[in-house]
């Protein structure tokens, strides 16, 4: 039998990572205005585990969430799970970039508007080179646009609060013991 180690850094994620499926979970539950148009509140948690550990613990967090939220919601391997697919990997990409500016004008807010838009950015190019092959799906862009600034803003707003407010978690290095009688 092959035993992988487990360390502080893999329960760690693993705790984000579940927090960001369960909220990815909640919100699928949401009705939409639209098809396409959520809250995005699982990248609350992908921004929040940059601003605290990185950006390499935000890429298994959010890389993650989708391939686990996806399986969870029977949508593995459909068009959705390649559009959020496409929209997490924009987005952790613009904020790989992003993490690098000057932290005294970009905050938890603005690296949110930059990772909304570079999410919706990234599903329209994947949807106008796949499933829509036809520049008509970029009449879609300013109701994206839209709304991506509200829930960035948003996101980032919560974001901001949660890292001003609460303390980073402390949790146990090691599972607890299992006695047996």
């Amino acid at each position: 039998m092959i035993a992988l180690p487990v360390t502080a850094d893999d329960r760690r994620i693993a705790r984000y990572t579940a927090a960001a499926i369960a909220l990815t979970i909640a919100e699928a539950a949401l009705p939409s205005p639209l098809p396409g148009i959520k809250p995005g509140l699982a990248n609350i948690i992908v921004l929040l585990v940059l601003l605290r550990h990185g950006w390499r613990d935000a890429l298994w967090v959010g890389l993650l969430r989708v391939v686990a939220g996806s399986l969870l919601l029977g949508q593995f391997l459909a068009p959705g799970f390649f559009l959020a697919l496409a929209g997490a990997c924009a987005s952790l990409l613009t904020l790989a970039a992003a993490v690098r500016l000057p932290r005294r004008w970009f905050g938890a807010v603005s690296l949110s508007l930059l990772a909304a838009f570079a999410h919706i950015g990234g599903q329209i190019l994947l949807a106008r080179l796949w499933l829509v092959p036809h520049d008509g799906v970029f009449y879609l862009v300013p109701l994206f646009a839209t709304a991506a600034l509200i829930f960035g803003s948003i996101n980032g707003l919560v974001v901001a609060q949660l890292v001003a407010v609460v303390p980073a978690p402390t949790f146990p290095l090691t599972p607890p013991e299992v006695h047996s009688s």
